[in-house]
């Protein structure tokens, strides 16, 4: 295509020099906006030319260029559309992630809490059971101990009555009448 434009362009300045050349090759009068008939004539021919080779050879494979350019600019923007929209439904999604797994967490933190509330509640009942029965335990074995340092105490005051008795009286008396005479009386005194 450009060999065949150079061919006409050369075609047409070989035609257009020798009709200039035959017009006297010299500047006209009055400046360059003066008009001269026979460059006029060959420049307006040389335009008419060009255009003609321009509109068959240039101008549909430029305008389909640009059409495919705009064509190519216009699937982008609809493929940069439909990425932002695909973009936002993931983002979209992903904000339904996290907010489903805050709620998660939170529902794993409360049951925790829960948990450790219930084991705490039930150690502390378990602690006032055993504090319970060691405090039984104690009271059994106080009461075991104070009747038995009765009994013992008893035992001695019958010992030390007898002992003081048989001083006082020197006379030896059986010791089993005489330790049960004292126990009766001291009993007689506790029911009192």
């Amino acid at each position: 295509m450009r060999s065949f434009l150079t061919r006409a362009l050369l075609l047409v300045a070989t035609i257009a020099t020798p009709a200039l050349a035959a017009e006297g090759g010299e500047a006209p009068k009055g400046g360059l906006l003066s008009p001269v008939g026979g460059l006029m004539f060959w420049t307006m021919l040389i335009f008419l030319i060009l255009f003609f080779v321009l509109s068959k050879f240039a101008f549909k494979p430029i305008v389909g260029a640009v059409e495919a350019r705009e064509h190519a600019l216009r699937d982008a923007m609809d493929q940069a559309k439909g990425d932002r929209d695909a973009a936002a439904a993931l983002l979209a999604e992903q904000k339904q992630q996290l907010v489903a797994a805050r709620l998660d967490a939170q529902k794993i933190i409360a049951d925790g809490h829960a948990t450790a509330e219930k084991i705490r509640v039930d150690l502390l009942e378990q602690t006032k059971a055993q504090q319970g029965e060691m405090l039984e335990r104690a009271k059994r074995d106080i009461e075991s101990e104070k009747v038995n340092a009765i009994a013992d105490l008893r035992r001695e005051a019958v010992d030390l009555a007898i002992a003081g008795a048989s001083k006082v009286i020197e006379k030896n008396l059986d010791d089993a009448s005489n330790r049960a005479l004292v126990e009766r009386y001291l009993s007689s005194i506790g029911t009192k």
